[in-house]
């Protein structure tokens, strides 16, 4: 089976079978791990560029072992030392890329749809690495494949989302995905970042994060941006940990086989603890190692492989 469409720019526009695809042929590529030589040819001869306008360590990192583990040639472009600084525009540098026959273009931007736009002007392959607070596809794929590794299947499964809901492209990706999977998604915080009408994305809205959790199969905490305390969103980090901070005391409430998520970089000691962060019940660590399989798959599809030909 093939992922037939050129761009992988969110997971609103994905159905279920196209996810299920993906997760599915992450799998043999996380077994590559466990080689003593964890590189494939598939990808040799392909050209993958990576345009970050935003500064990003895990994303960008895994990105680039996943197009070198492919055997993809990779150039990173630095926007801060590009022609991105003298006023070249976000199209005219596609286009320069696209001129340069790369294959790829993953791109992470501050402006919501900023994918979407390059996608529509060039002939590469594009990939959303994150836009603004409104995608990040490979995240939430690669949290799904996390649960779905963990719990064995995500239909049924009941998730908490716990944080800055109203900012968070990797809470709305989670939402898209997950509902469409078949998974019961509740989303806890305080009311000042919940977005209004979130309820018709098919998910629940609580307010009151003890009254939930145990129920909860899985628990992902989000990170709080500390610049929106600036913007008077909630009165204090001190308040926010105390009311919705996973620390021992609420790991005790929860089922005793809950698994704790976190997309990164964490605030220790404000929406996680790090006794938590390092506990048996968190696979943190796991989802960064998963990340890789997964955009070494999307690369795959997206190149035209099939899941076959993995399996052969």
């Amino acid at each position: 089976m093939r992922l037939k469409r050129k761009d992988l720019l969110g997971l609103e526009d994905l159905d279920a079978k196209e996810i299920e695809l993906i997760l599915k042929t992450a799998k043999p590529f996380k077994e590559l791990f466990t080689r003593s030589i964890k590189k494939v040819p598939t990808l040799r001869g392909k050209t993958v560029v990576n345009l970050f306008y935003e500064p990003s360590t895990r994303t960008k990192a895994s990105f680039e072992l996943a197009e070198k583990r492919l055997s993809a040639d990779v150039l990173n472009i630095s926007v801060p030392t590009s022609s991105v600084v003298k006023g070249e525009t976000l199209i005219d540098t596609g286009k320069t890329i696209e001129a340069m026959m790369a294959d790829f273009v993953v791109i992470r931007h501050s402006m919501a749809g900023a994918p979407h736009l390059l996608a529509k002007e060039i002939k590469s392959s594009v990939i959303n690495a994150g836009d603004g607070t409104h995608e990040h596809p490979t995240q939430a794929l690669l949290d799904m494949f996390t649960m779905k590794e963990k719990k064995g299947t995500l239909k049924g499964l009941r998730v908490i989302l716990i944080g800055d809901i109203l900012h968070s492209r990797v809470a709305r990706s989670n939402i898209w995905g997950l509902t469409k999977m078949g998974a019961k998604v509740t989303v806890v915080g305080p009311a000042t970042l919940i977005p209004s009408k979130i309820e018709k994305m098919g998910v629940d809205v609580s307010y009151h994060l003890e009254e939930v959790i145990s129920k909860a199969d899985v628990i992902y905490t989000l990170r709080i941006q500390k610049e929106r305390q600036k913007q008077h969103l909630f009165p204090s980090l001190r308040e926010y940990t105390e009311l919705y901070g996973i620390n021992t005391a609420r790991l005790k409430m929860m089922k005793k086989n809950v698994i704790i998520m976190h997309p990164g970089p964490m605030n220790r000691g404000i929406e996680i603890s790090s006794d938590v962060a390092d506990g048996p019940h968190s696979v943190i660590t796991e989802q960064i190692t998963n990340g890789i399989a997964i955009r070494m798959a999307i690369l795959y599809l997206l190149s035209g492989g099939e899941t076959r030909e993995l399996t052969r």
